[in-house]
């Protein structure tokens, strides 16, 4: 095995429109990058072993981090550990992820969803966020999820976290849209995410005017979930990333009804004095979760000890 210091790590995302994967050792270097369709699992999976392939033989490769949509199974002792599980994606249900990866490049892989890994990436390579913790990553984009790093590591429990699918207060009055969960209707994501707005307007939310009222009831369902993750995982810091959160003027918006809603119960001057540094975009950009995933490879090269026995 290579020295660390001269290894190369591989970093996988894999989302629900398109897949990124990445070579190097950290944001500042890295060597070979490609991103492609999600389509079917064999297609899909055939490319990303394609990519990291040429790698793997010539030695240059130690270790990948793949950082997945999901549900995902996150249970080392599972007979399923590694699948993509319940997702509503078409053909990705039961799909074993981790497996298909691990027989064709033979290397130590670490596993995750995609927002844990873009968590993971926030944290470990933005120089202000490593020393907070809890930290908490959430995305607002085609599914609403968030990735909770808690002493040092990702939270998992029974599976991992799913913020996306917590009920939330829902004014009928305001709002007569029922939502667009297949599962449960007008929780978080299905009153929220990027494809319930489309339903509910009948346009992409990009097209929606900044006056629209679209997203005033964005801002505040959003807002709410970030106060009652606030309530719960009392994080230090909250990363604010996806495709909703780009729109002009969202952060902003969110941070006020944050505040407005707290009412003073949280007396902490970092929420109350300082919410610009708290609640914030993405240092990262669009590449959080796939240099999450290198982030988890590398750390799993340090850790190897811990490794488990697949």
């Amino acid at each position: 095995m290579k020295e660390l210091d001269m290894a190369y790590f591989g970093g996988i995302e894999t989302g629900g429109t398109k897949v990124i994967c990445s070579v190097g050792e950290n944001p500042e270097h890295i060597v070979s990058d490609v991103n492609f369709p999600t389509t079917d699992p064999p297609e899909t999976i055939q490319k990303v072993i394609d990519f990291f392939k040429p790698f793997y033989e010539q030695g240059d490769l130690v270790s990948i981090g793949i950082a997945s949509f999901g549900p995902v199974d996150l249970n080392l002792d599972s007979e399923t550990y590694g699948y993509i599980t319940t997702t509503p994606k078409p053909g990705w249900q039961y799909v074993d992820l981790l497996g298909e990866i691990q027989r064709a490049i033979n290397v130590p892989i670490a596993f995750d969803t995609d927002v844990n890994a873009a968590a993971i990436g926030e944290q470990s390579w933005v120089p202000g966020n490593r020393s907070l913790d809890p930290f908490l990553y959430m995305t607002v984009g085609t599914g609403i999820g968030a990735g909770v790093i808690s002493n040092g590591v990702p939270l998992h429990g029974l599976i991992h976290t799913e913020i996306g699918h917590i009920p939330i207060p829902h004014d009928w009055g305001k709002d007569p849209f029922p939502g667009f969960c297949p599962y449960h209707g007008d929780c978080l994501e299905g009153l929220a995410s990027g494809p319930s707005m489309n339903k509910r307007w009948g346009v992409q939310p990009e097209m929606l005017s900044d006056s629209h009222i679209g997203w005033e009831l964005e801002a505040e369902y959003i807002a709410l979930a970030l106060l009652i993750s606030i309530y719960t995982y009392s994080p230090q810091r909250i990363v604010l990333g996806g495709g909703i959160s780009k729109h002009r003027g969202f952060h902003q918006s969110v941070r006020e009804r944050v505040l407005k809603m707290n009412n003073g119960y949280i007396q902490s001057s970092v929420l109350l004095e300082n919410i610009d540094d708290y609640i914030i975009a993405p240092k990262l950009g669009n590449r959080s979760g796939v240099l999450g995933a290198i982030a988890m490879a590398k750390n799993l090269m340090e850790n190897i000890e811990h490794l488990p026995t697949l």
